[in-house]
């Protein structure tokens, strides 16, 4: 039964499958021009996207969700209508100066008056994520023999190409947001624009705020899960602190309805790179998983006692016993990407196949390229829409990855 549960909110999300109804996208830009072979890992990047390409596809993945009713909202237009006044933008460009690694008061000035020669502040937000090319600021190498030592990386300011991945800065749970600390310094310049838009965007300002980007230790949104209105995932990760996921979970069990988290101990290596990679949730009892999952996981039940302080217990077993423990569920389907084939798993799981993402029960948008596991979804009863992904696949993140519910229904089974 789905529940329409909003509270007026501007942030409602207690499943992760509940029909969705408003969804946070980023359209690949310029940034993605901005990757060169030389400095791929320096931008966690594998390949080179197409970026016209890049684009159709994204656009097409935004019309599955027009098409089926769900309202698109795009990250660059909600960083704008927070920029409300003068004082709120000069703060905006001198923290995005400030944490792009621009050190000298001249190299600062000189950036600012640039930013500030924008006269449209969507081209300007908009150039803030595809990066500075040195060729494109004029006089903006010094005198000194740093400058000269400097000018051969070709760029004042690095892209953020993996903004296209919405998932991760920040992710929306309950009522409220956690606002993130990411694990690499090319990532954590993209938690600003958040910082902004729940700070001073008229519709989000006084969201509830669950974790922040100042926090100490690293947390990413793909790590977390909202399986039910009682019982979040958040995993253990490469990206994910133990520590953040604790400090989090003694914030949100206090001042929302859920009653538990599970820190969920993965692989800390790239192939588990978050949690949504390992297993994501397609109905009500139906999840897919990463092919090569353990048969026994480890799994800390964090809980509030009595006296309001944090409980933690640990629970071993298999992905399957776990989640029908915790989610009082009889009976678990566990959809492995890729089937029984171990080269079409390698390869379809390469390809994100297990990442998908759920826009009611048993319906989910997955990439083209994964027909192997997008058939096998399909004859376990779930309606599987189906978008291009040649280029957009190359960053490494399925539909999960490039989506930030901001509401969805809620639901009671």
């Amino acid at each position: 039964m789905v529940v329409n549960n909003l509270n007026n909110s501007a942030i409602n999300v207690y499943s992760e499958i509940g029909k969705l109804k408003k969804v946070l996208l980023h359209r690949p830009g310029n940034e993605l021009e901005n990757l060169m072979p030389e400095y791929l890992e320096r931008l966690l990047f594998d390949d080179i996207p197409h970026l016209e390409v890049a684009q159709q596809e994204h656009d097409a993945f935004a019309n599955i969700f027009k098409d089926n009713g769900v309202e698109v909202v795009y990250l660059e237009d909600l960083v704008v209508q927070s920029l409300v006044n003068h004082d709120v933008k000069s703060q905006f460009i001198d923290e995005y100066i400030e944490e792009a690694g621009v050190k000298s008061n001249r190299e600062t000035n000189v950036i600012r008056d640039y930013f500030l020669s924008f006269k449209d502040n969507q081209k300007m937000v908009l150039k803030m994520m595809e990066g500075i090319r040195k060729s494109e600021v004029k006089d903006y190498r010094g005198p000194n023999l740093a400058s000269y030592l400097n000018n051969q990386y070709p760029f004042i300011i690095d892209p953020m190409p993996n903004l296209y991945f919405t998932r991760d800065p920040f992710a929306t749970i309950g009522n409220g947001i956690s606002i993130h600390k990411m694990f690499t310094v090319t990532r954590n310049r993209e938690t600003l624009f958040a910082k902004y838009i729940f700070n001073y965007h008229p519709d989000y300002k006084d969201t509830k705020l669950w974790y922040d980007r100042i926090e100490d230790f690293n947390l990413e949104g793909g790590d977390i899960l909202v399986l039910n209105e009682e019982t979040i995932a958040v995993g253990i990760s490469q990206r994910t602190h133990p520590n953040a996921i604790e400090k989090f979970a003694k914030k949100i069990l206090n001042e929302d309805t859920f009653k538990k988290v599970l820190a969920i101990d993965i692989p800390k290596i790239r192939a588990f790179m978050h949690l949504d990679t390992v297993f994501t949730m397609v109905d009500f009892d139906k999840f897919t998983i990463h092919p090569n999952i353990k048969d026994e996981m480890a799994v800390y039940a964090l809980t509030k006692g009595n006296d309001g302080k944090l409980e933690i217990k640990e629970d071993k077993g298999s992905l399957e016993d776990i989640l029908k423990k915790h989610l009082n569920i009889d009976k678990i389907k566990l959809i492995k990407c890729g089937g029984n084939s171990i080269i079409d798993a390698s390869r379809e799981q390469w390809n994100d196949g297990s990442n998908t993402l759920c826009i009611a029960p048993g319906e989910v948008i997955v990439y083209s390229r994964n027909h192997v596991t997008n058939k096998i979804l399909q004859e376990e009863g779930i309606k599987t829409h189906i978008m291009p992904s040649a280029e957009l696949s190359r960053g490494r993140g399925g539909p999960r990855c490039m989506s930030m519910p901001l509401i969805r229904d809620s639901i009671k089974k």
